[in-house]
């Protein structure tokens, strides 16, 4: 069943296509990188501190202007848009997960879920709560909520967008474990049941090598692992 999960994804269509994308500030630090994401396909980049992964990571969400190179998203080259398309791109299409969980701190947990409700005009998805563990926190304020918490309602929050990729920073940095794996399970839950795809930034190999490919991040090139 693995093997052919694998290869129905191969078939699946690209979502993003990033094509020699290159990059520096005061030293270079990534040079002719090429990538693509497909449909239901999750992919892990890793690599020590330092080597740019964020800063790559940006670059694909639309968040950086590389030096030079294209990222295209369902065939658009996302750099060439203007303003309004971009915003919009960002609001409905591309699903940014940051380790800082940027919550409203005045909102109690379920009125920071409406806020993604009133902005994609998608309903609160109970059993994606569930599987987040935290259907029982929506009434508490998120002052009250533990670090876990708030960041778990924060990936709740961007996923009840139903965006088309997901791109995450360190999702699982401030987590143990047992509720990291729950974390990432919920990811490859929506990834698959939405047609989405997701890039993961992590220095958890276990939980990298979860995804159906891996990259590391090392002397300026994506070298692939899995």
């Amino acid at each position: 069943m693995e093997n052919n999960n694998k290869i129905s994804k191969t078939l699946n269509p690209v979502l993003l296509n990033v094509e020699q994308v290159s990059h520096k500030f005061d030293y270079e630090l990534f040079d002719n990188i090429n990538l693509q994401l497909k449909q239901q396909e999750s992919i892990a980049i890793i690599g020590i501190s330092g080597t740019g992964k964020s800063t790559l990571l940006n670059i694909f969400c639309s968040l950086l202007n590389p030096n030079s190179g294209k990222v295209f998203f369902e065939n658009k080259d996302i750099y060439s848009l203007d303003d309004e398309e971009l915003t919009k791109l960002r609001r409905y299409d591309f699903g940014i997960i940051f380790q800082a969980h940027y919550l409203f701190r005045g909102f109690n947990a379920k009125q920071n879920l409406e806020i993604s409700k009133l902005l994609s005009n998608n309903e609160i998805d109970m059993d994606l709560l569930k599987l987040l563990k935290i259907d029982h926190v929506l009434n508490q304020g998120v002052g009250e909520l533990s670090g876990g918490q708030q960041q778990r309602l924060s990936i709740a929050r961007i996923l009840s967008k139903k965006p088309k990729i997901i791109f995450a920073d360190e999702p699982t940095g401030n987590l143990d474990k047992d509720t990291a794996f729950d974390v990432i399970d919920a990811l490859f839950d929506y990834t698959f049941k939405n047609n989405a795809g997701m890039i993961l930034v992590t220095h958890e190999r276990e939980l990298a090598f979860r995804c159906d490919n891996v990259y590391e991040l090392k002397n300026k090139k994506l070298e692939k692992l899995k």
